[in-house]
């Protein structure tokens, strides 16, 4: 991550973290191999850390907060297939609602977000005492991105430390979710006149803009009475939000539409667009996580590696590692809307041929990955993955088998670690007991996969250029949508909800055909919308108990108990201090 330059830490081994680099007491036990880069000490550098903790494995990479938003839900598990993803249970624990305090996911998301206020709260002292022309900015982008690394803590955790930058000698504070959500919205809207619109100042969407403040306040907002009552039957959407008498849905509607009226970011008429490589300053981004293969700390592939099987080779030197997929049950909500623009894309070669993946055929041997040596390269469809799929096989020496024309040849695929098993994606996964997410080895083809986020080949498998999104568009015309609903206004979030549908389009082999806009709606409808838009991208836990759907079971998920809405503090925490009291139900 950038603001004027790009720093980098990594092997990081803390319990907590520091809370100042120049104050560690018995709660944050550092190591640091290299120290935040030799900037650190000045205002820049010490924001430069704090945005790189959003890019170093904490929103890009599966097994970061996209494994607790995601794989305890209906959109997402990994199972364990045969020899591979068992890593002693903690994948599928996930889904089986088995997670304890020393689940080791858990506390890697802990120790990552911790570390994230930690920079957050040490740029912040560096940018507060600075002299720099760009220290007033600096310093709002440095408690912005406080508000979202402790909102996400709070959302997965239920409480979250704090100290004073201001003075090193101040206690060490617990904040709790209840009465810590009306502490963030007042501060992010008080930081907004501080901070620069984007484009502005030379910002982009990789920093913490005006722009990006609305969309944390909307989603602060939205989920604003969640937790004020974390555990209760149901939720008052309506109640008067902070500092003001409108109600939290009035405010959501307010932040959300700042984003959506003026015209400054625009719907992506093909909708995986927003996923892809050259997604670099996107139409419908508004705060993302900047992502570059530079050769310093490379970008991540995880979130398009982590669904494509091994077999599946974007390249003779690529290939995929078979771990994700969707469940049934959410494969179910698309029966009605497979031409729905955002299920499913094929992929046209510059000479007009389209790769089907239903057939055994040829593609164009003509895309080369970049920065290599002339590989080709062949490009996967896009969106759900069902059925057989097709694609290059190599050959002995490690080349893709080509046609006698020199086209890339297109076979049926085996599993790799299956040979005799086709690669045959089918929605239902029918575990050998139902109440554990265990394949065996024969049956590891199981699962629709996603293919939303594109494959980046150009270096290794787990390189990528494509930014990835926090707060995009389309999410906030879902958030709109629900905040109309749900204060009564159907007619507005049809509206909304249609304006998604019919603004994605399909690719030019169904002649560019818009998405078809729906005649009513109620709640049923408006839930499962919501994650035809979403799905994949980090939203769907907190979606799930907004809507009362957390606790119902499916697949290998049982029903669940409302404690289990948020994740326990690490074993390794409380050990370390009294501070922190265990989390209910743990």
């Amino acid at each position: 991550m950038k603001t004027n330059k790009l720093f980098r830490a990594r092997n990081i081994i803390f319990l907590l973290g520091a809370l100042f680099l120049t104050n560690c007491t018995k709660l944050n036990e550092v190591v640091l191999d290299e120290v935040l880069g030799e900037d650190a000490s000045n205002p820049a550098g010490a924001l430069a850390a704090a945005y790189d903790r959003l890019g170093d494995g904490t929103f890009v990479d599966h097994g970061g907060v996209f494994s607790l938003q995601e794989y305890t839900t209906d959109e997402a598990l990994l199972p364990t297939r045969g020899s591979d993803w068992g890593d002693g249970g903690k994948w599928r624990s996930m889904h089986e609602f088995t997670w304890a305090a020393d689940n080791p996911i858990v506390t890697d998301n802990w120790n990552m977000l911790t570390n994230g206020i930690t920079r957050s709260l040490t740029a912040i002292k560096a940018n507060s005492t600075g002299t720099g022309a760009q220290k007033d900015l600096f310093l709002a982008e440095a408690k912005g991105l406080l508000a979202y690394y402790t909102y996400t803590t709070l959302d997965l955790f239920g409480q979250a430390p704090y100290r004073d930058p201001a003075n090193e000698k101040a206690p060490l504070e617990i904040k709790q979710a209840g009465s810590a959500i009306d502490e963030l919205i007042t501060e992010v809207e008080g930081l907004i006149p501080s901070l620069a619109s984007l484009g502005e100042q030379s910002t982009h969407n990789g920093r913490f803009t005006k722009e990006a403040a609305y969309g944390l306040l909307a989603n602060m907002y939205l989920n604003r009475a969640v937790y004020k009552d974390r555990y209760a039957a149901s939720f008052n959407f309506n109640e008067k939000s902070v500092n003001s008498n409108d109600s939290d849905m009035d405010k959501v509607i307010y932040y959300t539409s700042l984003l959506i009226n003026p015209g400054k970011f625009r719907l992506e008429s093909n909708y995986f667009d927003n996923f892809a490589i050259k997604n670099s300053g996107g139409s419908e981004l508004i705060f993302v996580v900047v992502q570059k293969i530079d050769y310093i700390r490379n970008g991540s592939n995880s979130f398009a590696y982590v669904g494509v099987e091994r077999n599946q080779k974007p390249s003779p030197a690529n290939r995929g590692t078979n771990a994700a997929c969707i469940s049934p049950e959410f494969y179910a909500t698309w029966n009605g809307n497979h031409d729905d623009p955002r299920f499913s894309r094929k992929y046209q070669y510059s000479d007009g041929t389209w790769f089907m993946n239903d057939a055994v055929g040829s593609v164009p041997a003509t895309d080369i990955v970049p920065k290599s040596n002339n590989l080709p390269w062949f490009h996967f469809n896009r969106g759900i993955m069902v059925g057989p799929q097709y694609g290059p096989k190599l050959t002995s020496t490690g080349g893709f088998e080509m046609t006698d024309n020199g086209r890339i040849k297109v076979s049926e695929l085996y599993m790799e670690k299956s040979t005799g098993t086709r690669m045959d994606f089918t929605p239902e996964l029918n575990f050998t007991n139902p109440t554990q997410a265990v394949f065996a080895q024969n049956q590891i083809n199981r699962g629709a996969r996603v293919f939303k986020f594109e494959f980046d080949p150009e270096e290794g498998n787990g390189t990528s250029n494509v930014d990835i999104p926090l707060f995009r568009l389309g999410v906030i015309y879902t958030m709109r949508a629900e905040a109309y609903f749900r204060k009564g206004q159907t007619a507005l979030a049809l509206s909304d909800i249609n304006t998604l549908r019919t603004s994605r389009k399909r690719e030019s082999l169904y002649g560019d055909a818009p998405g078809v806009a729906i005649l009513s709606l109620d709640e049923a409808t408006l839930y499962k919308e919501i994650a035809f838009e979403t799905y994949w991208e980090m939203f769907r836990r907190p979606q799930m108990i907004r809507f009362g759907k957390y606790e119902l079971p499916f697949s290998a998920k049982p029903t669940s108990q409302p404690t289990r809405r948020i994740f326990p503090i690490p074993q390794s925490t409380l050990d370390v201090t009294k501070a922190f009291h265990q989390n209910q139900g743990y």
